[in-house]
């Protein structure tokens, strides 16, 4: 009798086991394909944005019907041609108008783009249903360059942080109906991946709540409060999110900067300066970070003095793109001042450590 008791246990424990197993299996397979499919998202929405030579891309539509007639979940619907491996395609685009201060004060209003996945599938924006598209201003000389200075705002973080957003630029044959004629503009632009794209490359995901900036990781803090001042930025606030996002990844808070217009680095005519900070122009510097252990700001200094060469060459580069000149040298010598204060010591500390925030 015990005999075939034992044998009875037995069987039933390796029924359970055989039973627990299973489960396990199972849902490590579901982790494995999700993880899988998120990946190959990714990897899809990341081939737009590998080559950097512009895309051609034509768009029509009333600024005055974007401006008035979208928000947050209204969109009008519109087609975009692009030009991609040497032919002409289209696919259906839903646009509204982003942003504050340049949906009021722009003639072109900068654009969030949605597309459906019946549309992207198979075509080279494939994985990307959300972007931003950047657009000039206003109708003036300098729209094209002040956006090509903008680009490299961005080409630059890329080399600060891994936490950055991928772009791509875009050269736009703009029509605006206008009565019974149309309004063709040349036009220079770039589109912006989503947030959500960046925060599955690092296998993390967007933070949509208020933090205090003390609670951020110390070295990617430090590195975008470098960059801002840098760029002469003093529009954005880690805190509230004001032209950022916060990324949570591996249980750290990782800030993600964006539009990088309103700087010292564009320096558009339609800037607007916060006077209150003690600066009569964009183009005076002001730190924003916050105060951190000294040996990150050392850290910091040596990544962005060790990297002056190569960010000076990249910079460069773009010489022979500009329209004006002018906005070039402006452009390259703001950032030649701004490793004249990472050389000095003297200056380092006045403008950076010690004016560091403590609220």
């Amino acid at each position: 009798i015990l005999t075939w008791i034992g044998v009875y246990y037995l069987l039933y424990l390796s029924e359970f086991i055989n039973y627990i197993m299973n489960k396990q299996t199972i849902t490590i397979f579901i982790l494995l394909l999700t993880g899988m499919l998120t990946g190959q998202n990714v990897q899809k929405s990341d081939k737009l944005f590998e080559d950097q030579t512009p895309m051609e891309i034509k768009l029509g539509y009333s600024n005055k019907d974007l401006n008035r007639n979208t928000d947050d979940s209204t969109f009008i619907i519109t087609a975009m041609a692009y030009l991609h491996e040497g032919k002409w395609n289209e696919i259906e685009v839903n646009l509204r108008a982003r942003g504050n201060f340049r949906r009021n004060q722009c003639y072109f209003p900068p654009v969030k783009m949605k597309i459906k996945k019946n549309e992207y599938s198979g075509t080279i924006f494939d994985g990307n249903k959300s972007m931003k598209l950047v657009l000039p201003c206003m109708i003036e000389n300098e729209n094209n360059d002040n956006i090509l200075q903008e680009y490299i705002a961005y080409k630059i973080y890329e080399r600060v942080s891994p936490f950055h957003f991928k772009t791509k630029r875009v050269n736009i044959e703009f029509t605006e109906p206008k009565g019974k004629n149309n309004k063709v503009f040349q036009l220079k632009g770039f589109l912006i991946e989503d947030d959500k794209r960046v925060a599955e490359r690092h296998e993390g995901k967007v933070m949509e709540r208020f933090i205090h900036p003390m609670a951020m990781q110390h070295l990617t803090s430090v590195q975008n409060a470098f960059f801002q001042f840098l760029l002469g930025n003093t529009d954005f606030s880690v805190a509230y999110q004001h032209n950022g996002k916060l990324l949570y990844i591996n249980k750290e808070i990782i800030p993600l900067p964006y539009d990088f217009d309103m700087t010292g680095w564009v320096n558009p005519s339609y800037a607007t300066v916060n006077t209150t900070l003690g600066i009569n122009s964009v183009q005076d510097r002001k730190y924003r970070g916050f105060k951190r252990e000294q040996q990150y700001f050392d850290q910091v200094r040596k990544e962005f003095l060790d990297k002056k060469s190569s960010l000076m060459e990249m910079v460069a580069s773009f010489e022979s793109e500009f329209s004006d000149p002018k906005e070039y040298k402006n452009m390259f010598d703001f950032m030649g001042d701004f490793y004249e204060t990472m050389e000095d010591d003297s200056k380092f500390q006045k403008s950076i450590v010690d004016e560091s925030r403590t609220k």
